[in-house]
């Protein structure tokens, strides 16, 4: 008799994992929309902590000098856009 009752409860509990884990709850949040100026901001400052990564990296020696000036050139370039651009789009929200 015990050992009915405990392949009961273990099949009810492995249906109430499978449950639990293949069907979740419809309970959804909403989904934050980003701004464009949120977005800039945020790759704004990825940029500024790639630009202090590459700085310490050829500081240790894992790239060449020409390497280094190449990659910096180009993320110190896609900084300037994206500071424009949000530059632009604070003075046509001001």
């Amino acid at each position: 008799m015990n050992e009915v009752l405990v392949y009961v409860f273990a099949s009810l509990l492995a249906m109430a994992l499978f449950i639990f884990v293949f069907f979740p709850s419809q309970e959804r949040g909403e989904a934050v929309e980003k701004t464009r100026l949120a977005y800039l901001y945020e790759r704004k400052d990825v940029i500024y902590e790639n630009l202090r990564d590459l700085n310490f990296e050829h500081k240790s020696g894992k790239f060449s000098d020409a390497d280094f000036e190449t990659m910096r050139s180009s993320m110190e370039a896609e900084a300037a856009r994206v500071l424009a651009e949000i530059e632009t789009l604070e003075m046509v929200k001001a």
